[in-house]
């Protein structure tokens, strides 16, 4: 009966991270697309997902807790309670980075033409935290560390879009501020990507019990 009770409650938690992974998506499509498209009312967007996102942190911190503290979990489940703490810590400051990408998206006019290996990051850094959480939920080992894989995609372009930007600044000068301003805003996406490697990390832990410069559990 315990038992039971316990894979409800783990059930009802892996639940809340694919809300919160969903909400996090969609504050970076939101941003993504404000950005490519220059329509603000999408930015707006994009900062009502964080908030969103900040109170689904705090019900599965509270549901997390719960199981740790009443349930009585075995290695495995513990590993999976713990690892959903970790993850949500990541999840919610991903809701903070495409927040912070839209509010420079509402001070800065920024051209879409300009944004072209941006958007291709923010697309990456979408498949990449999509599948950080289906790889929880599934617990499937390869997909996690496919996405830490991954990662060097988003880097490869976020050196791309400062090469790009260098090269702006030394034929327009003037567009210096303009260049930092877009320059933020891949920097923003490529952390979400780091984020994204975190959690896949915290999912190699769930189901390994290894976790980089942690002791095993």
């Amino acid at each position: 009966m315990m038992r039971s009770r316990f894979d409800d409650q783990l059930d009802a938690l892996h639940t809340e991270l694919i809300e919160m992974g969903a909400l996090c998506e969609n504050a970076i499509a939101n941003a993504a697309e404000a950005l490519l498209q220059g329509d603000l009312s999408l930015a707006k967007r994009a900062s009502e997902f964080d908030q969103e996102i900040d109170q689904k942190e705090r019900k599965i911190e509270s549901l997390a807790l719960k199981l740790l503290l009443f349930q009585q979990p075995v290695a495995k489940d513990l590993r999976q309670v713990s690892a959903a703490l970790k993850m949500i810590t990541d999840m919610e400051r991903i809701g903070d980075q495409a927040a912070d990408i839209s509010e420079i998206i509402t001070m800065a006019n920024i051209v879409p033409e300009d944004t072209l290996h941006v958007g291709e990051m923010a697309r990456a850094t979408i498949k990449m935290v999509t599948e950080s959480i289906d790889a929880f939920v599934q617990s499937d080992l390869a997909l996690a560390r496919a996405v830490m894989e991954y990662d060097d995609v988003v880097d490869d372009l976020f050196d791309r879009v400062k090469g790009e930007l260098i090269e702006l600044i030394g034929k327009s000068p003037e567009r210096g501020e303009y260049a930092v301003d877009l320059l933020m805003i891949a920097k923003y996406f490529e952390r979400i990507g780091d984020h994204a490697v975190n959690i896949a990390e915290w999912v190699e832990f769930s189901i390994t019990g290894w976790h980089k410069g942690e002791s095993a559990l």
